[in-house]
């Protein structure tokens, strides 16, 4: 609770100081609950909506501003989660989380019309590369909110399950069974150099429209999934196997003229981006297993691809 102030004092406002300080968490977790960094903006933005609507009295009996909004974006992203499956249920084709540009690449906040970090914005780690956050889709919304709050942001299963409205026993029995959907669909991580070296071998077979070579830097169960999202073409469905995907991206290479293939950082990870007279079109992030390439995620949907094409990384380097 907050001590009065002395008559003529000038009171702090408590929203200001919690703005400063829990934004920027706020979205690095709405981000990770959702896999859409859009969505996680207007998660977050409800939240202070929220914290706004009170009055100030309601404001300073808040012991720990930053609890409460943590808890509140959760809540808001909780539900999100539920309709967020009846919607891709409806999205036409494959469903890919956003994309995030590294570190380095440079993005435009949309909002305030500045250019910034997305590390302002979103921590990267292992947390938020595109494997992981495709593991998060096949969760049910309770399993991802207690995984993410209890294994990546530290809380305690009774503060989990405060805000997910279960027993603390209960939120430890998700995150467990997370954790085992994690384990089971994950190949260990490359190094990152690793890594970097097979997806630049990658680009130039691909622009080499080297079959042999592509076929050799694939795992033989290689997957690559497209989102066009119905706004760019894209397949509907997976391309399985070695020797289709890279038939696919021969294909790719032949059909787009103009095309420039450039390496990127895609989600904390080495990856490529696909740019048509300057504009980026495809993103493309990669799970590396050992010495191939396990998946290949595309995302096409120029929705999707905002913080990549408003921004400087927008254009050809």
């Amino acid at each position: 609770m907050t001590t009065p102030s002395e008559p003529g004092q000038v009171r702090p406002d408590p929203s200001l100081s919690a703005i400063m300080s829990e934004r920027r968490q706020l979205i690095n977790l709405a981000y990770r609950l959702l896999g859409s960094l859009a969505e996680a903006e207007d998660a977050v933005q409800e939240t202070y909506a929220r914290w706004y609507g009170m009055s100030r009295r309601q404001q300073e009996a808040i012991e720990s501003p930053g609890a409460w909004l943590t808890t509140v974006a959760s809540r808001i992203c909780l539900d999100l989660l539920g309709s967020a499956r009846a919607r891709r249920e409806r999205y036409v084709g494959q469903w890919i989380p956003e994309p995030l540009p590294g570190r380095t690449e440079w993005i435009h906040d949309r909002t305030a019309g500045t250019t910034v970090d997305p590390a302002d914005r979103v921590t990267l780690d292992e947390s938020i590369n595109m494997a992981f956050l495709v593991v998060l889709e096949s969760m049910n919304p309770a399993e991802r909110v207690a995984l993410i709050l209890h294994d990546v942001f530290h809380y305690t299963f009774v503060e989990v399950a405060e805000i997910v409205g279960r027993t603390p026993a209960a939120c430890r029995q998700l995150a467990s069974s997370a954790r085992r959907r994690v384990r089971a669909s994950q190949a260990p991580v490359a190094p990152t150099a690793r890594h970097a070296g097979i997806v630049r071998d990658f680009k130039q077979a691909w622009e080499a429209k080297d079959i042999d070579a592509l076929i050799g830097l694939l795992d033989p169960d290689a997957t690559a999934i497209a989102d066009g999202g119905g706004l760019a073409s894209a397949g509907l469905r997976p391309v399985e196997g070695c020797r289709q995907v890279a038939h696919l991206f021969v294909e790719v290479a032949g059909r787009a003229h103009g095309l420039t293939i450039l390496e990127r950082t895609v989600n904390g990870q080495p990856g490529l981006v696909a740019q048509q007279d300057g504009v980026t079109v495809t993103v493309y992030a990669f799970e590396v297993a050992g010495d191939r390439i396990k998946h290949i995620w595309a995302v096409r949907n120029p929705e999707k691809l905002r913080p990549w094409t408003t921004g400087p990384q927008g254009q050809e380097a």
